[in-house]
């Protein structure tokens, strides 16, 4: 797998390579988040359209028919809008500002992880599984997640979005001086 990546990146010419300004990224941020509104009039923001999408994998599992009567899916059907094309757009964007970057690399097990709990790509899948699931839930229960309260709840001045951040921002390095702490 690591040739096909480093061939990737090997194809980008030196000189094309862009070296990603942070004031710049969160300028183009600022101004996608104006014209989502402008466009679209609606926040930047994926959970919605995640939870939506998650009915595609849920009908194999339990059926069509109780997907259709699960009371958040009626509420939020899935439907192929701004949302859901956001939410695809964000993983192949950062795909592709890897490859431009030169940074591009699979990486199954981060070398900090690796450091702390081990080699184990089994052990790291079934933990950001977990993680992930913690995370949509918190998302949904809080209404928005980091792009729908951070970007465009922050922008909009919404209390309830910078109390979201603060508190994220706290139980991260909470959680982070717990996992990652000196034996």
């Amino acid at each position: 797998m690591t040739t096909i990546t480093q061939d990737i990146a090997q194809q980008v010419p030196r000189t094309a390579r862009i070296d990603w300004s942070p004031y710049l990224v969160g300028a183009g941020i600022g101004i996608l988040s104006w014209v989502a509104f402008a466009a679209f009039n609606a926040p930047l923001g994926v959970t919605t359209a995640y939870s939506s999408i998650a009915s595609l994998f849920a009908t194999p599992l339990i059926g069509a028919e109780a997907v259709a009567q699960n009371s958040y899916w009626k509420a939020v059907p899935l439907k192929w809008d701004y949302g859901v094309w956001f939410l695809v757009g964000i993983p192949l964007g950062a795909f592709v500002s890897a490859v431009l970057s030169g940074t591009w690399r699979l990486e199954l097990v981060p070398d900090v992880w690796k450091e702390r709990f081990g080699p184990s790509v089994t052990k790291r899948f079934i933990a950001a599984f977990l993680g992930g699931a913690v995370i949509m839930y918190g998302a949904r229960l809080a209404g928005g997640c980091t792009s729908g309260h951070g970007i465009s709840g922050g922008l909009q001045l919404a209390l309830s979005s910078w109390l979201f951040l603060g508190v994220m921002f706290a139980t991260g390095l909470v959680v982070s001086a717990l996992m990652f702490r000196k034996s």
